[in-house]
């Protein structure tokens, strides 16, 4: 009968006592635990960080909007995009490719777009082979705005607020953006109240110019005008002495008094030198003696000796 067996152990109740036991933990290690989280929200990948970046731009008061409209810039290429945000180049958007292969330049290249609070965005790769007409971007695209280039007024301004006599200096065709950088940079050691550049057949202030400049030019402004010979009367108007540079020039510029005052340097082109209009309009036509016996020198060096000259005389 039920109840009454003789064999030992063996349960004759329904009701279980007290047993030591995994407290449910080896249940719960069965469970799954859900599906993978996108890469957005997996910290370190490359997906959350411009998702972070997108988020805090997000909540950045929109900028103000200003100056002359233009095609934006763009740079293309690891090499190209870091070393621009290394040269503190005013970039506006850092596009990347998704799903990237990463490395070294690219990690860099978000990470500095990210400390500087530009947008990120991803983009699939045609969208950027159409956006650089299927140059080969390597991933990733920065997107440079127009420079808000200066009124050749506004420098003479400058050195007045500041109390100064103006040193200003007007490139004549200047078509290398690295030279426009050196120069730049020089005018802002030496200090220079600006550089004046034509608007057309002539170098601007593009990506490269800006990385040249080593981020003098966000304090060194630059001038924009669509005729040399009139900014240059202009400024013999307002009481500046125009010098221009060529290797035929008749003084020697240890003898050239006017780089005492308020003055104006023309610098030529690389290869032609001065034009024959802007030539006329000069007050004085100086050459940099050479004894080494070579022909010319470069923009940007010929602009940093008389820059030096300068301001060696003005103490």
């Amino acid at each position: 009968m039920a109840g009454n067996s003789q064999r030992r152990n063996r349960r004759t109740a329904n009701k279980k006592g007290m047993q030591v036991g995994s407290g449910g933990q080896r249940r719960r290690g069965l469970e799954g635990k859900g599906p993978t989280p996108p890469a957005s929200a997996r910290k370190g990948h490359v997906k959350n960080r411009i998702a972070n970046a997108k988020a805090r731009q997000q909540n950045r008061p929109a900028p103000r909007r200003g100056g002359p409209k233009g095609p934006s810039e763009l740079v293309v290429g690891r090499n190209s995009v870091v070393e621009a945000l290394r040269g503190r180049v005013p970039a506006k958007t850092l596009y990347v490719q998704q799903y990237i292969d990463t490395d070294e330049r690219v990690r860099e290249t978000i990470q500095l777009a990210t400390d500087s609070g530009m947008n990120l965005m991803e983009a699939p790769r045609p969208e950027l082979d159409r956006m650089t007409n299927g140059l080969n971007h390597q991933g990733v695209v920065l997107q440079v705005p127009p420079y808000d280039y200066a009124h050749p007024d506004d420098l003479i301004a400058a050195a007045q607020d500041a109390g100064e006599d103006p040193l200003i200096v007007v490139l004549d065709g200047v078509t290398d953006p690295r030279n426009l950088g050196a120069i730049v940079r020089s005018v802002s050691a030496f200090g220079g109240h600006g550089v004046v550049v034509p608007e057309r057949r002539a170098a601007g202030m593009t990506a490269g110019a800006w990385k040249t400049s080593a981020g003098t030019a966000a304090r060194t402004p630059v001038a924009r005008a669509a005729n040399m010979t009139r900014v240059l009367e202009s400024y013999q108007k307002a009481g500046l002495m125009v010098v221009g540079l060529a290797g035929d020039g008749d003084t020697e510029l240890g003898a050239v008094e006017a780089l005492d005052g308020p003055v104006v340097i023309v610098i030529g082109s690389e290869g032609k030198g001065l034009s024959r209009l802007v030539g006329e309009t000069c007050d004085i036509v100086a050459r940099i003696p050479m004894p080494g016996g070579a022909e010319s020198l470069n923009a940007g060096v010929a602009a940093g000796v008389v820059l030096y000259e300068t301001a060696r005389r003005r103490g």
